[in-house]
């Protein structure tokens, strides 16, 4: 059986990082006309266990996730990736349907979208009304394993300002309803409809997430932990740090290059939390304001630098954290793929910018989903 986070017991005294998982959601389509095409019987099918074990229903019948091993290098990452990859399109050609890694479907409307009658998902829809169906978003979940609660939350503390940057360099839903929104994350100004939606406040320690948490619940915010929406949190079901905030990567070597980086920050802030260093109390308006940027221009734009304290050309902000993570890259082995496969995001650009190409050359927004389709599925 394919082993997820959620599945795996993962030893209490493993280091930051020790292992890496990832879950990614995607868009059934029509592989004629690359139409949305809701498929309840699948869904059904996968929330019952009657399909392969890597995939997860999602609320919307025209999606799905797919869930990797849990592993310890980037070469295990990389085939459970493929192989996560194989399982959602074999299942979905099962159902006349194939598989679309973009957050954001380029041209379906939201009338289309069907949610799967489950009592969870009809909870939220009497909490948040309309805003629920809004959404036909697709992400990209990292999940990095950590000792224990504590540390999540420190890593957390630390994390914050990082984020828009992994944001701008996953950006996959510049297109929404037939329309380009201007943006390279249309998804990521989507999710702000969500009250609990954003980046994580800073807490001292796992005593204060939980108490938050509990805060929450009885408000009626969130039903269980699990429903919190925070772009970054504590798994409430197994020891790892979720990275939410990214975009689906449509070319499977950014999903790789976005775990690495994941993985190498976690590790990196560990070591700085071990010495004592505290967390950057980078002021919510301004995360907000870099969160804004990296969403609407992905890396086209100037984007915050970490470690300069000040806003950058994109090129320049992403070498900047690849520097920071450049000691803890070498010492695992890690910095000659993920500083090639970042040279290779920044010379050919986000999916975001590849499906604005395409649609600039074709005038059609179907060739747009034909094209991110088949870099999906390998091609």
């Amino acid at each position: 059986m394919t082993a997820h986070p959620s599945d795996v017991a993962i030893e209490p005294d493993l280091s930051i990082g020790a292992t890496v998982g990832v879950e990614e959601e995607y868009h059934l389509v029509d592989p004629i006309t690359f139409s949305l095409a809701p498929r309840p019987l699948l869904s059904e099918a996968v929330a019952s266990g009657r399909e392969d074990p890597r995939l997860r229903a999602e609320m919307v019948t025209s999606q799905l996730e797919a869930v990797t091993d849990v592993c310890r290098t980037l070469t295990e990452l990389r085939a459970s990736l493929v192989a996560a990859r194989h399982a959602a399109r074999t299942s979905a050609e099962q159902h006349s349907a194939t598989i679309l890694a973009t957050s954001t479907h380029p041209f379906a409307r939201l009338e289309e979208i069907d949610i799967m009658r489950h009592p969870r998902y009809a909870r939220l829809v009497d909490r948040f009304g309309a805003v629920v169906r809004q959404f036909n978003l697709c992400g990209c979940h990292v999940h990095v394993s950590m000792p224990d609660l504590d540390t999540a939350v420190q890593v957390s503390n630390h994390a914050r300002p990082y984020l828009p940057l992994l944001v701008a360099m996953t950006g996959s839903s510049p297109f929404h309803e037939g329309g380009d929104t201007g943006h390279a994350s249309y998804r990521m100004a989507l999710l702000r409809l969500w009250p609990h939606g954003g980046p994580p406040p800073l807490m001292a320690n796992g005593a204060e997430y939980l108490a938050l948490l509990e805060d929450l619940r009885r408000t009626g915010l969130i039903d269980e932990p699990n429903t919190l929406l925070w772009e970054l949190r504590p798994s409430s079901r197994y020891p790892t740090l979720e990275f939410r905030m990214p975009d689906v990567c449509t070319d499977l070597d950014d999903a790789v290059l976005l775990a690495a980086l994941v993985r190498s920050l976690s590790r990196t802030l560990g070591k700085r939390i071990a010495s004592g260093t505290d967390a950057p109390n980078v002021p919510d308006a301004l995360l907000a304001s870099t969160r804004w940027r990296a969403a609407r221009y992905g890396l086209t734009g100037d984007l915050w630098s970490q470690s300069r304290g000040d806003i950058v050309e994109a090129r320049v902000a992403v070498e900047d954290m690849l520097a920071e993570l450049s000691d803890d890259l070498r010492l695992h082995g890690e910095y000659d793929v993920v500083s090639d496969l970042t040279a290779a995001l920044l010379t050919r650009g986000t999916s975001a910018d590849r499906q604005r190409a395409v649609a600039a050359r074709a005038g059609d927004l179907r060739a747009v989903a034909a094209d991110a389709a088949a870099l999906t599925c390998g091609g």
